[in-house]
């Protein structure tokens, strides 16, 4: 297990398309949160796993466990899913200092959300912000995917 550290942003446009080295199409469900903690299956094109995240209380770093599954109990463990699905394509665009922004365009219930995250070392760490990098909003949880899956974009 491991401390996931990650600060998250709105998008401005959409020219980080242009410097992204890979783009993924991710459906994903809940089968369980609450109290801070949530248990996810994800399927990332071909590759499926189950996560369990810890509480956030900063809500910037929590303990995870991921794991590799079969694609197929990916699928099974969906059908299980207690809120909407939520479905993006993620780019992943590399930065200067070796970390990499994960840009997720949402799609479905979720339409027209863009969010870029950067997983770092600490809170604090130091990163360079491209010009399509918009306002932070890693405190406010509605950018979270549990929130997205329980109140999708659209009914905002």
């Amino acid at each position: 297990m491991h401390t996931e550290t990650e600060r998250k942003f709105l998008v401005n446009d959409m020219s980080f398309i242009g410097e992204a080295v890979q783009a993924n199409h991710i459906i994903q469900g809940y089968i369980a949160h609450g109290h801070g903690r949530s248990v996810r299956v994800r399927i990332s094109d071909d590759n499926a796993y189950l996560t369990i995240k810890g509480p956030s209380p900063e809500m910037i770093s929590r303990l995870e466990w991921e794991m590799p599954i079969p694609l197929q109990d990916a699928k099974d463990l969906l059908k299980l899913h207690i809120s909407s699905i939520v479905e993006k394509t993620r780019y992943i665009i590399p930065t200067a200092n070796g970390r990499k922004f994960e840009v997720d365009v949402f799609h479905g219930d979720n339409e027209g959300l863009v969010v870029a995250e950067i997983e770092l070392g600490s809170p604090d760490e130091p990163f360079e912000k491209p010009l399509w990098l918009g306002e932070e909003v890693t405190m406010d949880k509605r950018y979270k995917n549990t929130y997205l899956a329980a109140c999708p974009y659209k009914n905002w």
